[in-house]
Formats: structure tokens, C-alpha cells, sequence
């Protein structure tokens, strides 16, 4: 029921009077061309990105897709003001790269901040104070094999916690990184659209946004392992590893006399 489909069963059918078929030729062709439409809009041949909603996100991460969708936005404008012809179409191409690294950043955004989710719920200060007194009673057990298998998984957790944290501050940095490079491609795309001859800047645009996609996708992919390659002591049943020596007054170890 688009505007579209219905100019295309209309069409159809006008064609089928034009050429002389009768009024029921002429709606079975109208009929046809409709489907066609349809068929069409529907094909699993046009891939779709995610719907971008810049609200459904918290700070920083709100604000980075919103300038990304702007500077996308301008660079659009950029393009239709300039002059038909050549520059005009590369353009066109250099903005189909700009709305993908809109996509990348809006898939970003949404791992960093599912990933900053997740490392909320690493009680670093604990697992830090769990490990001094393990460390602690190890100098007093230094056969006990539980004891030292539970030092390293503490140590693991704490591992875990500082890669989410590089990841989380690599992800927001290449973000602040990306709105500025996309909004440098803005400007390019201004200053190109009032040149007479600009096949070589052109060129080194179209590289440079190519540059940004290849980044962007890396630090997704970066996330995507990060989030999704598990976190020791995050989740249901997470506690201690077996053997652990709780301590009852209030520290998880104690080794002899403590």
C-alpha cells in the first residue's frame, strides 16, 4: 500500500487499456506490476541496518551516534548541493560510506554500553581485597594447591575487568575520533562541491572514509569478543573457586593463627 506500489498497479493497468486489453487484461496487468513491486521491496536480496535511535542509549555513547547521524546528514547536503554530473556521483558513493559508518557507530554504541553494563557487576574492589588475603595465607600454605588455583582465578576476574576497561575507553576515544573525522568529511565535501577540478582531493576522501569504516568495524569486532567471550565471576553461580577457605570474620581467607 505504498505510494509506489499503487502508482505501479495503476500504471500496469493503464498500459493494458493503451494497448488495446480488456478492462480485465488491463487489472490482471495492473495486478502484476503490483506484485512485482512488492516482491521487490520485500527480496531478502536488500539487506537493511538496525533502526537508529540515538534516545534508546545513555551518555556518552547518546551523543556520539547523534553528531554521526548529523555529520551524515550534512554530508548529504553537501552532496544534492553540488552540481550534477561526475564529482556529484562519486560523492553519492562516499556517502553510502558514511551512512554505513553511521550503522558501525550505532553498533558500537550499543556494545560499549552493554559492555560497560557487564563490567558494572565486577566488584573489583572485592575481588582486589579477596586476593591480598589469598596472597596472604599463601605464604602460610604454600603447598595448598586449592589456595593457589583460587589466586588465579581472583587474578583471571581482575584481568578480565582491566580488558573490558581498555576496551570500554578504546571504544568511547574511537568514537569522539569518528564524529570529528566524519564532520573533517563534511567540510571536504563543501569545499570539493566548489571546485572546478578536485579529482585528486576526491580521491583522498574517498580513501579516508574508507580508512574510518575499516577502523570502525575493527573496534566492533573488538567488542563483540569482548562481551561475548564470557567473564569469569560474572553470571549466574559465579562465586569462588572450590577450595576457597572462608574466613567468619568476614575475610574470605585465613591462613594458621590468623
Amino acid at each position: 500500500m505504498s505510494p509506489t506500489g499503487i502508482l505501479a498497479a495503476g500504471g500496469g493497468a493503464a498500459i493494458g487499456l493503451v494497448v488495446g486489453l480488456p478492462i480485465v487484461g488491463a487489472i490482471v496487468l495492473g495486478a502484476g506490476a503490483w506484485a512485482l513491486r512488492v516482491g521487490t521491496a520485500m527480496s531478502p536480496g536488500r539487506p537493511k541496518g538496525e533502526r537508529i535511535d540515538p534516545f534508546t542509549l545513555q551518555e556518552p555513547w547518546r551523543r556520539a551516534v547523534q553528531d554521526a547521524v548529523a555529520a551524515r546528514a550534512r554530508f548529504s547536503e553537501a552532496v544534492n548541493r553540488t552540481r550534477s554530473g561526475p564529482l556529484q556521483d562519486n560523492l553519492r558513493g562516499i556517502a553510502e560510506q558514511m551512512d554505513t559508518l553511521v550503522q558501525e557507530s550505532w553498533l558500537i554504541a550499543n556494545r560499549g554500553e552493554s559492555l560497560v553494563q557487564t563490567r558494572r557487576r565486577i566488584d573489583t574492589a572485592d575481588i582486589g581485597k579477596d586476593l591480598a588475603e589469598a596472597t596472604q595465607a599463601q605464604a602460610s600454605m604454600p603447598d595448598d594447591e586449592s589456595l593457589a588455583r583460587t589466586i588465579q582465578s581472583l587474578q583471571a576476574q581482575a584481568a578480565t575487568a582491566e580488558r573490558m576497561d581498555r576496551v570500554i575507553d578504546q571504544a568511547r576515544s574511537q568514537l569522539r575520533l569518528l564524529d570529528a573525522r566524519m564532520g573533517e568529511a563534511v567540510v571536504r565535501a563543501l569545499e570539493l562541491s566548489a571546485q572546478a577540478n578536485a579529482d585528486a582531493s576526491l580521491s583522498t576522501l574517498s580513501t579516508d572514509v574508507d580508512s574510518m569504516v575499516s577502523d570502525m568495524e575493527a573496534l566492533r569486532q573488538a567488542l563483540e569478543e569482548t562481551h561475548g567471550g564470557g567473564t569469569p565471576g560474572v553470571g549466574p553461580g559465579a562465586g569462588p573457586e572450590p577450595g576457597a577457605h572462608d574466613n567468619p570474620t568476614g575475610g574470605m581467607f585465613q591462613g594458621p593463627g590468623g
